[in-house]
């Protein structure tokens, strides 16, 4: 599918944006620079980015798992076990950033209380391309769970990965290993629980009632309800 004008336009801001960035981080005079550079009418640039450069650090971090998501579905997993999936999708990730003075730019911006919200739903929207990409199909507690955790992976391995001096990143992609196997154990751990006939008994109240959770995806409207825009209409 073709991207829209409006992707269009703010990919371009983008673009004339993150040469500014390592000397400016995302601030008001990056998105000024990159809306003269760009030749964009201010208007537009505005209407694409009302938050100004912190909408173009937002885009930035998206464009990323775009680029994991697709790099993922081209690559030929089918000899690895699941945790090397996980950790591939995740060495992924960072392999394809181009610009590391951008993400230690927009850590710092993301870092800010007012802007916590935005950082924590970016580490949880890349947990959750990870977790879709490698074919998740958990309605329940477990789909949050998942990402939960997955999240707290990302979140640690962008702190080292931006103080790593190794060869190639090395100690990155060990550290990486390292916490999926401490997610694996956690998963060991619920499986026991619930194969054990005595736990079993005892979690029943509270599986039960985590079972009543479902995943965001479970509430999503019918479509053909009054007022709903489907793109396949003439």
């Amino acid at each position: 599918m073709p991207a829209a004008p409006y992707d269009i336009a703010k990919q371009e801001l983008l673009e004339a944006a993150l040469m500014h960035v390592a000397f400016d981080g995302w601030s008001d005079a990056t998105f000024k620079a990159a809306v003269r550079d760009s030749g964009m009418d201010i208007g537009l640039a505005k209407s694409v980015c009302p938050r100004g450069a912190i909408d173009l650090a937002i885009a930035f971090h998206k464009r990323g798992d775009e680029a994991m998501i697709a790099a993922v579905k081209a690559a030929d997993l089918s000899e690895m076990k699941f945790r090397q999936k996980v950790a591939f999708a995740l060495r992924t990730r960072f392999e394809l950033i181009t610009d590391k003075e951008a993400v230690q730019r927009g850590t710092t911006l993301f870092a800010l209380p007012h802007l916590a919200a935005d950082g924590a739903k970016l580490i949880l929207g890349t947990a959750d391309a990870i977790w879709t990409v490698l074919g998740d199909t958990s309605e329940d507690v477990n789909w949050y769970t998942k990402r939960a955790t997955l999240s707290g992976v990302y979140a640690s391995t962008v702190l080292y990965w931006l103080g790593d001096d190794s060869t190639e990143a090395q100690a990155t992609w060990d550290f990486i290993d390292r916490r999926i196997e401490n997610v694996m154990q956690f998963e060991k751990v619920k499986a026991h629980v619930n194969s054990n006939p005595a736990l079993s008994k005892l979690m029943a109240g509270p599986n039960w009632l985590m079972s009543q959770i479902k995943a965001p995806t479970q509430f999503a409207p019918p479509s053909d309800l009054p007022g709903m825009w489907r793109g396949d209409q003439s």
